[in-house]
């Protein structure tokens, strides 16, 4: 039996959870967050209405290693889709929170939605799945 790539004894990179189940990604390469800001008109005129809108964006570039990199794979397929159906989160809060949590360095961040999801494999790195994701804020209503 092969053993994996995978040092369980660190902290991963980044950890995407649903509120129940977290899915960690151990070889992260490059997380970017884009806050885009815009002040909405009002009516017609040109001033600007003081509201706090803003549109967050957030890509992870990384890679799935060793022998449970199909099942991460996996995990991450299906928690992109509960993202944009309700996860477990949404309703254990009765709809107060939903979306993704994302637990990073970086930032901690909830109300994600899964926007891509690209998985791309060679044959330099056979024990790899590269990954890029974009994670989407969506601020409950």
């Amino acid at each position: 039996m092969s053993t994996s790539y995978t040092n369980y004894a660190t902290l991963p990179s980044v950890i995407i959870s649903d509120g129940i189940l977290p899915v960690p990604i151990y070889a992260v390469t490059q997380m970017g967050i884009t806050q885009m800001y815009s002040l909405p008109n009002i009516v017609s005129t040109s001033q600007k209405a003081i509201l706090p809108v803003h549109d967050d964006t957030i890509t992870i570039t990384g890679q799935l290693v060793g022998i449970e990199r199909q099942a991460m794979k996996v995990l991450l397929e299906t928690m992109a889709e509960a993202s944009k159906r309700g996860t477990a989160l949404e309703a254990y809060t009765g709809g107060k929170a939903s979306g993704l949590i994302l637990i990073s360095s970086m930032t901690i961040r909830t109300n994600l939605q899964v926007s891509t999801l690209q998985f791309t494999v060679n044959n330099t790195k056979r024990e790899c799945i590269d990954l890029v994701m974009t994670l989407k804020h969506i601020p409950t209503p």
